[in-house]
């Protein structure tokens, strides 16, 4: 052995290097769970934490808490089709008016609007609105003044239908959809890695390990994300945490995975299993390494987003696939060599046992494939290609508030009957802070913009006009305000506002919040697809030392995007019936697909790498996909099952983020992975690996040093 695997098998999985490292992790794990449960209570889910960060609606934001704290009006709609009776009208005033003497829970009653009815004779519906603090917890705040609020408001109302809508009522149906997240997402994806790894071990002990390891792993990642956030000045919202969590669970079981394989391997060529563990380890070692660099890297440049909550996603990320990454290398292997062989009962590897892997199926199919790579990677390719098409239904612009969630909450039905009786702006006004100077000319101008009801421009009551220079407007939009007429209202007010000298103008409110946001991603998109697959080419041609092979596993990443992109697409409109996709859809799908993904290209390449310094390039792609073709494929069920797992919450985003990403994983580990880049490196040849050595016809091969039995005693790949 080299001395970098002595120095391995010495601390991670040597006869007292295994105990050492059992212990030292038993002292981490119970140090840093206490501070794993504080996680939830460290999220930042308030406006700032999501939006992008240099936008005018963000600066209209920090500008208004001068005048007013930041707010969610709840709108609490009343209704009934046949008209109102004086009885339900007299009702409501005296629910307006106890919602006036609250206070609790952020509410702020002095500033109640209301009740407006729709129309002064015969009224069919009338609403309140009842600004609601926003503090740090964000969405906490808010569910629970609307909890409150329905109690106030759902009395004396017998025959009315009475709903909460509004930035309000939608922020606390957003709340409780996201309840629980963490624990629904953690035993959903520990249901998966459970049953994916029964099947693929079939050993009712082995795969106890890797879970133990993996949840080792995700409570030691959110203690540190935790002490990023509480003294770093890390955001984290309930997005990132969410994320976290299925993170962890897919990447640390993928090298799990890859790990067991090669041990087992190497179980059937050493008697003594921790010079077996060494071996994997110095083996299979920089192939996880390489893809867990791949994967933090590219998740912290999202760094460079102008979306909060992305920006913020990326430390978050890469700290749970580095912490993932160095349980995987050091606690799991120590349990697996604590055990010993017996837990891979009933199937246990002993010495001189075949490797099942060198006449199993995926041996075949690397046959096959060498029998006629060109027709397998072309036909494959165009197969793909027309799958992309789909990206034409592609409509990443955002959803509405009301198609925001798979299932239909109180606030969007209380939305509808808004939109049926008053004007659609109602409860969600647009914000304009300008010089006080010159606050006579903004207001004419607003009041005279199409898309503005001229009676609503001014500063609403218990406001102080002017502050430090400044005035404080709002005015009613007569559109929905996730609308695209609003939006378009928007860009009216910003034009005439910003020409007005010395106004130094700022747009904010709601529409205007939806319409940065989409420039930001789209913006986004533009700047991190581009630098990330930079990135990945970058580490693909330092750990292949070749620039063909990753030039070629780039654009297979590139066309296996596209491939899901557009099936997913066709879906969501087709099967699913979602409404469009939001705006940061296709840059969060791509940077788990391409950062996950490339895993595989790396579990692959780096044995077909391997194998051909032994045999040449063409045996090397059949024993390399013969024996990782399994673990590959487990390793993509794992991952897509976890990644599934976020289509139990009812919010279209995350079901929209974890279908396509599943698909993709899946059609990545089956069909690229496994069969377009082998078909194409079987083709290449050589070539594949130009201009290293290994890709000059005629490269010697070098006799691999070392002990050990059967095929141990083989050529040394380097």
């Amino acid at each position: 052995m080299a001395g970098g695997t002595r120095g391995v098998a010495h601390l991670v999985c040597g006869r007292r290097g295994k105990w050492v490292v059992l212990v030292v992790w038993v002292i981490v794990l119970v140090a840093l769970s206490p501070l794993a449960q504080k996680l939830s209570g460290a999220e930042k889910n308030d406006s700032a934490s999501w939006l992008p960060g240099n936008a005018e609606s963000t600066k209209v934001l920090e500008l208004q808490k001068s005048f007013v704290p930041e707010t969610a009006p709840a709108v609490i709609v009343y209704s009934r089709p046949s008209g109102l009776t004086p009885a339900d009208r007299a009702a409501v005033r005296r629910n307006a008016t106890a919602v006036r003497g609250t206070t609790a829970h952020g509410i702020i009653g002095a500033r109640t609007v209301g009740p407006l009815f729709n129309r002064p004779a015969a009224p069919q519906a009338a609403l309140i609105v009842v600004p609601i603090t926003v503090n740090r917890s964000g969405w906490n705040s808010v569910s629970d003044a609307v909890d409150l609020l329905r109690g106030i408001t759902g009395t004396n109302v017998a025959g009315m239908t009475v709903h909460i809508t509004g930035p309000g009522g939608f922020a606390a149906d957003s709340n409780n959809a996201f309840k629980g997240i963490d624990g629904t997402l953690l035993l959903s994806a520990l249901g998966v890695v459970v049953v994916i790894l029964l099947i693929t071990y079939r050993s009712p002990s082995l795969f106890v390990l890797p879970v133990i390891a993996v949840v080792g792993a995700l409570f030691s990642a959110e203690a540190v994300v935790y002490l990023l956030a509480r003294y770093a000045g890390l955001v984290v919202n309930a997005q990132s945490a969410g994320i976290l969590t299925v993170l962890v669970f897919g990447a640390g079981t993928d090298y799990a995975l890859l790990l067991v394989a090669r041990y087992r391997e190497e179980l059937r060529r050493h008697e003594d299993r921790h010079e077996a563990m060494a071996l994997a380890l110095h083996r299979a070692g920089p192939a996880v390494i390489a893809s867990a660099a791949t994967v933090a890297l590219s998740m912290l440049c999202l760094l460079a987003a102008d979306m909060n909550s992305t920006s913020g996603l990326g430390p978050v990320a890469a700290v749970g696939v580095t912490v993932g990454l160095i349980a995987m290398i050091t606690l799991f292997p120590a349990l697996l060599v604590i055990f010993g062989r017996w837990v891979f009962w009933p199937v246990i590897p002993h010495v001189g046992t075949p490797d099942p892997t060198r006449t199993g199926l995926w041996s075949r199919i690397g046959r096959r494939i060498g029998n006629r790579p060109r027709t397998v990677w072309v036909s494959t390719v165009v197969v793909l290609g027309a799958l992309g098409c789909g990206l034409l239904a592609l409509s990443a612009n955002g959803l509405s508030q009301a198609d925001s969630f798979t299932n239909h909450p109180d606030s969007v039905a209380g939305q509808r009957v808004q939109d049926t009786y008053f004007p659609g702006g109602g409860g969600q006004p647009m914000v304009v802070v300008a010089n006080a100077g010159t606050a006579a000319r903004v207001r004419s101008s607003l009041a005279a913009l199409p898309g503005v009801v001229p009676a609503s421009v001014g500063t609403p009551p218990g406001v102080t006009p002017v502050r430090g220079g400044k005035v404080y407007l709002e005015a009613t939009l007569t559109d929905r305000p996730d609308s695209t007429a609003a939006k378009a209202t928007v860009d009216r007010a910003r034009t005439a506002l910003h020409a007005i000298p010395g106004a130094d103008a700022k747009v904010g409110g709601g529409t205007a919040v939806l319409k940065d946001t989409a420039a930001a991603s789209a913006r986004d998109d533009k700047l991190l697809i581009p630098l990330i697959l930079v990135v990945v080419l970058l580490i693909l041609g330092v750990l292949l030392r070749a620039v063909v092979a990753p030039l070629v596993l780039i654009a297979t990443v590139v066309l296996s995007f596209a491939a899901a992109l557009g099936v997913s697409a066709l879906a969501f409109e087709h099967v699913f019936h979602f409404k469009g996709e939001d705006t940061a859809f296709p840059l969060f799908v791509f940077v788990f697909l391409v950062a996950l993904g490339i895993d595989y290209n790396i579990f692959l390449m780096t044995r077909i790498r391997e194998e051909s310094r032994l045999h040449g390039t063409r045996d090397g792609v059949r024993i390399g996909l013969a024996a990782t073709g399994g673990v590959i494929t487990s390793a993509g069920l794992v991952l897509a099952g976890t990644f599934a797992a976020l289509g139990t919450l009812p919010v279209v985003g995350f079901a929209e983020i974890g279908f396509a990403v599943a698909f993709g994983v899946l059609l990545d580990t089956f069909v690229v992975r496994s069969v377009l880049v082998s078909a194409i490196t079987f083709d290449l040849g050589d070539r594949v690996w130009w201009p290293s050595r290994l890709g000059q016809p005629g490269h010697p091969p070098r006799v691999r040093t070392g002990g050990g039995t059967g095929e141990d005693a083989r050529v040394e790949p380097h």
